[in-house]
């Protein structure tokens, strides 16, 4: 009873027990329904150079959920059906995955079933709270061909005409064919691996991570995350580029093996050091605007 004399409703919440039996219940069910999901996503990551980085996504992931433990305990446990109704989506959609065999469908769904089950056992609350662990974890999930051969194809061509010019500009006597820069002495040829699809998606999960780390604005954080792009697709055609004038001065040799490899890493570095000063340049804007000033009498 308050002091108004209104009555207050108490939540409605569940007893432990029933909380610890649900989430014990939901995991074995979790671990029945993506048996054969999750292995062949780790060995994706295990065999495809672009998705190394998805062993790295989980661990941050449970990172997140542990850093926001104290927050977690505080709240109450509030079940909402309206969660069923996510879970039930997520999986249909793992069964027309499975059905169609679309494995992008397939791992996707294993995002919308977490965000469900919380929902569903746990409540809105806690849904809100974990919602960037969760959105994190689509990083691991590799693209379906028909985007990565919609977006690397003008990667591609991006990559070796930006690369033509800085060349031309040197002075080097250089001819672009489509993704292919034929120099005096050798022929590159700017494949799907030279896209710059692997640093792009690298660099936006470095984004996601430093954003969080780093910045309280929401906008700030989503900022840095878009800033991700151009840096990535930048950086490529500068590799790309260097490679051609490794190759040019030195001999085709340059442009293969250990040094082509060296390349990509060193200018990997150079972006996420672009990353690091455009959060500096971020960091010393105001987090929202100034209120209006009203003028004095």
């Amino acid at each position: 009873m308050t002091g108004s004399g209104s009555v207050e409703v108490p939540r409605r919440v569940l007893p432990s027990a029933l909380v610890t039996l649900s989430v014990g219940l939901l995991t074995v069910a979790f671990a029945l329904l993506y048996w054969s999901v999750v292995p062949h996503l780790v060995w994706q990551w295990t065999h495809d150079d672009d998705y190394t980085h998805g062993f790295l996504v989980v661990p941050l992931a449970l990172y997140f959920v542990w850093e926001r433990r104290e927050g977690l305990k505080a709240l109450p446990i509030e079940p909402s059906l309206w969660g069923a109704g996510l879970l039930g989506v997520g999986l249909l959609m793992l069964v027309l995955g499975s059905v169609g065999a679309e494995l992008f469908m397939q791992r996707s769904s294993l995002v919308v079933v977490l965000a469900g089950g919380v929902w569903l056992i746990l409540g809105a609350a806690f849904l809100q709270e974990l919602l960037f662990p969760l959105a994190f974890l689509v990083f691991m999930i590799p693209l379906p061909a028909i985007v990565l051969n919609a977006v690397a194809f003008p990667l591609q061509l991006f990559a070796a005409e930006s690369a033509t010019f800085c060349m031309q500009l040197a002075g080097i006597p250089v001819l672009r064919e489509g993704n292919t820069i034929v120099l005096s002495n050798t022929t590159l040829e700017v494949v799907e691996a030279c896209s710059g699809i692997r640093s792009l998606q690298a660099l936006l999960a470095l984004g996601a991570v430093y954003g969080y780390f780093t910045r309280k604005a929401v906008w700030k954080r989503w900022a840095l995350l878009a800033l991700s792009i151009p840096i990535a697709i930048a950086a490529n055609a500068f590799r790309v580029a260097g490679t051609g004038f490794l190759a040019h001065f030195i001999g085709p040799e340059a442009a293969q093996g250990f040094y082509h490899t060296f390349a990509g890493w060193i200018v990997f570095a150079v972006a996420f050091v672009l990353l690091l000063g455009a959060g500096r340049v971020l960091g010393k804007l105001p987090d929202r605007a100034a209120p209006p000033v009203e003028p004095k009498p």
